[in-house]
């Protein structure tokens, strides 16, 4: 089974995350193969953050959005692919996009996540 789901991953009123919580307890419930997350993450049209509201840096916020992937995702054991946004404002704004780079990812998600270009191609099973 493979799970698809694009962002961006917070309600247009505010940071909390609240869909990307919802998204993540189909995970754990449906346990699928693949989880296949496209951005934004964090959305560079987000009002709070075209207005500068948010709480700590673009960076800090990203981090926590995908810490909270990676964590939400590990008890079902799929494979995690991270897929950057052109809108994501904690991302480098070119053309081919490279990968979110994270060199903090735990040990025991490092075979499991897998964190792309995009434009990418992805040779599932």
């Amino acid at each position: 089974m493979v799970l698809v789901a694009c962002g961006p991953f917070t309600p247009s009123d505010g940071v909390a995350f609240e869909p990307l919580s919802d998204l993540l307890e189909v995970v754990a419930r449906d346990r699928p193969d693949v989880c296949i997350l496209f951005g934004p993450f964090l959305d560079a049209k987000h009002e709070q953050v075209e207005s500068c509201q948010l709480l700590g840096s673009f960076s800090d916020v990203f981090r926590l959005c995908l810490r909270t992937i990676i964590e939400g995702t590990r008890s079902a054991g799929s494979q995690l692919v991270l897929v950057p946004s052109l809108r994501d404002v904690s991302h480098e704004f070119v053309y081919p996009q490279p990968p979110f780079p994270c060199p903090d990812l735990p040990k025991e998600d490092r075979a499991r996540v897998l964190l792309v270009p995009e434009p990418c191609t992805l040779d599932i099973d």
